[in-house]
């Protein structure tokens, strides 16, 4: 239960942090946005960094994987951002929870996963949920459709890459990558699209790295109190959260489709994580251990921080 409780009140921060991009996104180009974040992002970073006790460099050791996953997270960040900034948010949850069945579906060939037919006919029907979500041919496909969906492939690659190097990469390692990748490449970028920001605009983007930060520290938390099978499912609170928000601030209605499909896309997931924590039924449980939402430019991943506090602890 304390798991539970930890969790809930981790994927509320998670949704608090998606509406100041969602407000922030209506001005500004997302671009914009995650440079700022992933720049006021930096000092957390530097403090973690000095935590971390491994005697190595900051060489990835997988380099072809780490340069695939930090592509990824970069797409993922400005997908994922772009997506709040025009749908509304129950929508993009509904799409981004799409993520596990991509990752039950990658982890065949990267992790060598073997899915037998029950897991399958649960991705198959989670991805029909995405169908009911989209409507496509009854209801206009944007732009920030796409980005949803790139947002949940390359969370989902990202995820299967930790999965398959998080063992011999440091956490720091695979936490800076996407961090530099995205300063840089929105840097470039923002040359384009930079408008004046008032001073609390910037405190709103130093809030939002705040809350990622934060909310990442619950969910370590729950992990530590609670069962996996117990605390991953809570990531599906968010879309109560996103109903919630999107009501109160942007007047946003939740339509029968996107209930619907959101309904269908939950189902799905939760039953993936019950068949993968059961003994025999999976070998690398990719699912039950992304320990994550779909990642962010101002989210670290939460295993990386997980491996972190583990060496910590092992070095002792």
């Amino acid at each position: 239960m304390k798991g539970a409780l930890y969790a809930l009140l981790a994927f509320g921060i998670f949704s608090t942090h998606d509406v100041i991009v969602k407000v922030l996104g209506g001005q500004y180009s997302p671009v914009q946005i995650v440079f700022f974040s992933v720049l006021l992002s930096f000092p957390l970073a530097t403090i973690m960094l000095m935590r971390d006790a491994t005697a190595d460099t900051l060489l990835p050791k997988h380099p072809w994987w780490t340069a695939l996953r930090t592509v990824a997270a970069v797409l993922t960040g400005i997908s994922a951002f772009y997506a709040f900034s025009v749908l509304p948010m129950a929508q993009v949850y509904a799409i981004l929870f799409a993520a596990p069945l991509l990752i039950t579906i990658l982890a065949i060939p990267v992790l060598g996963e073997t899915v037998r037919v029950r897991r399958w006919l649960a991705v198959l029907v989670g991805l029909v949920g995405v169908l009911v979500v989209l409507r496509p041919g009854q209801a206009p496909l944007e732009l920030g459709h796409l980005a949803a969906l790139v947002a949940a492939f390359g969370g989902a690659v990202a995820s299967v890459i930790v999965r398959k190097i998080g063992r011999d990469e440091r956490p720091v390692v695979l936490m800076l990558y996407p961090m530099v990748a995205n300063f840089l490449v929105m840097g470039v970028a923002l040359a384009f699209v930079y408008k004046p920001m008032p001073a609390e605009h910037l405190g709103l983007l130093a809030i939002i790295s705040l809350f990622g930060l934060t909310a990442g520290r619950f969910v370590i938390a729950a992990y530590n109190a609670g069962e996996a099978v117990i605390v991953a499912p809570m990531q599906y609170s968010q879309i109560l959260w996103a109903t919630l928000y999107g009501f109160l601030f942007f007047d946003e209605r939740i339509d029968l489709g996107t209930a619907v499909g959101a309904s269908i896309i939950i189902g799905s997931g939760i039953y993936i994580v019950l068949r993968e924590s059961r003994g025999g039924n999976s070998s690398t449980t990719p699912v039950l251990r992304t320990r994550s939402r779909t990642e962010s430019p101002t989210s670290f991943r939460i295993s990386s921080l997980l491996r972190l506090r583990e060496r910590r602890q092992e070095s002792r």
